[in-house]
């Protein structure tokens, strides 16, 4: 039924920039929240930022917060996570996830969100 197919994925040398889209299909998408993942090797999946349905509200973990920025084209089907000043610890595949309801409640929370994409791998070089 819903469909998250992430891009944009990549390898980068620390301090640079890589902007990865989500798009989605199925569940009607403006109406959902929205969640960005990633999953390095040996770790478990950590939060790095949400979206509220309507754009206007954003979420971020303390390790990403003024350096990574995430925004949606609900005219698109399109969730995007803009990455800047990049370092080697960001290495990790990164997922998408629609949130289960229209707010973003527990956003942080890898248990509110019921569909995700398959994941894209950034690599940060030094």
């Amino acid at each position: 039924q819903v469909q998250l197919v992430e891009s944009g994925g990549g390898l980068v040398q620390a301090g640079g920039s890589l902007r990865l889209s989500c798009a989605g299909s199925g569940r009607t998408f403006s109406n959902y929240a929205m969640g960005w993942f990633r999953q390095a090797p040996g770790k478990e999946r950590e939060f790095v930022a949400a979206i509220t349905w309507t754009g206007t509200t954003t979420y971020y973990s303390y390790s990403v917060k003024g350096r990574f920025t995430v925004s949606r084209d609900n005219a698109k089907n399109t969730v995007y996570l803009q990455m800047n000043s990049l370092k080697p610890e960001d290495t990790a595949v990164y997922y998408c996830a629609q949130h289960k309801d229209y707010s973003a409640g527990n956003y942080d929370r890898i248990l509110s969100y019921d569909y995700w994409g398959q994941g894209t791998q950034v690599t940060v070089s030094s």
